[in-house]
């Protein structure tokens, strides 16, 4: 299954959205085109702006407004992306060249703020500000996260709780404001508006655990960016949380030696000493217990083929290989 599939739906909705995002984000200056004209490559799954759109079909109909928000939930996550390249040092996102790879730091991290401010920009000319107030709410948890993480690089008796608090902010959140804006601009009842947060918080939870498996087991031709980064900047993830909780202590011992080291081939080994335990399983049984949950929040939607998408993005989320 792909998410092209998922979104049918919605696909005109989802071609507005691309057409508000050009328009907004274009410059008199060349030079800020080709670079926003290269992080396009980039938005690959545009699951946020799905997200807020199928949230909104699945509980009434769709207005104008959500293409706008659609259009300023993916300006948001893709400078997510930009700046999240520059703290890993990536080299290689979608099978391409990272902005920071191609054109340094400074112009990665001016980008980035080029994305925000774009995206507030858009949101501002809304007529009610419950949304500007919520995407801001929300970038400032999604930074939280980030710098929760950062405070936490090598500390690798990281506990299970304080890395789930991790990615409820800096990722979890912005899905669930995501799923909670298309409903509440449907005009949806306020149980379904908060079932849909719900479950787009949970599916948030689901999707970054997903990454971090991937980040460690995946096959960078099919992920198409740069692995191991978790491990290179000494940040702690569920599989291995889960080992140095459970595996053997010699094995944690060794783990523990090569997460200090700097061997060339650490991230390997690290991938050859964690693949035959339990943790890769431990953190897929974690994640599907989120998307069961989220699934379960969709209770009170009416039947139809939004919410069917949504139960199906659910799967999407868990059983994807990028």
């Amino acid at each position: 299954m792909s998410i092209a599939i998922l979104d049918q739906c919605i696909q005109d909705e989802l071609a507005a959205v691309d057409r508000a995002f050009a328009a907004e984000v274009h410059s008199e200056l060349a030079c800020v085109n080709a670079l926003v004209k290269h992080v396009g490559r980039f938005r690959g799954k545009m699951l946020r702006p799905t997200l807020l759109l199928l949230a909104g079909k699945a509980t009434g109909r769709l207005v104008p407004e959500h293409i706008t928000l659609a259009t300023v939930v993916e300006m948001v996550h893709m400078a997510t992306l930009v700046h999240d390249d520059v703290l890993d040092d990536a080299e290689l996102r979608r099978k391409g060249a990272t902005i920071n790879h191609l054109r340094g730091n400074e112009a990665a991290v001016l980008l980035g703020d080029y994305l925000i401010s774009h995206s507030f920009h858009l949101c501002s000319g809304l007529q009610s500000q419950f949304a500007s107030r919520l995407i801001g709410r929300t970038t400032n948890q999604v930074c939280e996260g980030e710098l929760l993480q950062i405070h936490h690089r090598g500390n690798f008796a990281l506990d299970e709780e304080t890395y789930l608090q991790i990615i409820r902010l800096k990722t979890a959140s912005l899905c669930a404001a995501c799923c909670l804006l298309g409903a509440k601009y449907a005009g949806a009842r306020e149980a379904q508006v908060r079932g849909l947060e719900r479950y787009g918080l949970l599916l948030g939870m689901a999707f970054q655990i997903q990454d971090d498996i991937l980040d460690l087991v995946g096959d960078v031709s099919a992920v198409g960016k740069t692995l191991g980064s978790d491990i290179e900047k000494g940040k702690m993830t569920l599989p291995l949380i889960h080992f140095m909780r459970t595996a053997p202590r010699q094995h944690r011992q060794l783990l523990l030696s090569l997460l200090e080291g700097h061997e060339p081939d650490k991230v390997e080994k690290i991938r050859n000493l964690v693949i035959p335990s339990d943790s890769i399983d431990h953190a897929r049984r974690r994640a599907r217990e989120f998307i069961a949950e989220a699934v379960a929040a969709l209770a009170d939607l009416p039947p139809g083929d939004a919410r069917r998408r949504l139960e199906e993005m659910a799967e999407f989320v868990v059983a994807r290989e990028k």
